[in-house]
């Protein structure tokens, strides 16, 4: 039986859960305080996922870059992936927290959007 150990990131408590697998199925898990905890070691050892967070190069705007993350949790091995093609886009001025700046990363399907305004900048005269 392979035993995994890993620390909770569904709440605060940072709980130390122990998952239990065989042949690639849980079969146990301890250690939890939640069912966000238990959810997550399950899903963390099965079948890791992660919302990814980076900027975006923003061509005339107030601002040189724009915040951005995936719209929903993308596999953990694609994000290498994902990062070479967030590195690669150029967003114009103005932006909107919520434009989609890529329709699909990394072949997931998941889109990465904005997550603040960047306006244009002011023409200088």
């Amino acid at each position: 039986m392979e035993k995994r150990e890993l620390t909770c990131i569904g709440c605060p408590l940072g709980c130390l859960i122990t998952a239990a697998m065989e042949g690639g199925t849980v079969v146990e898990i301890t250690g939890y305080t939640c069912q966000r905890g238990r959810d997550y070691a399950a899903k963390e050892v099965t079948n890791p996922t992660r919302i990814v967070t980076s900027t975006v190069r923003v061509e005339g705007g107030a601002c040189p870059v724009v915040s951005v993350r995936t719209k929903a949790d993308i596999p953990k091995e694609k994000i290498f992936a994902c990062m070479k093609e967030i590195n690669a886009l150029v967003a114009a001025a103005p932006v909107k927290p919520g434009d989609i700046l890529l329709e699909d990363t990394a072949g997931t399907g998941v889109a990465v959007i904005a997550t603040k305004a960047v306006a244009k900048r002011p023409h200088s005269e």
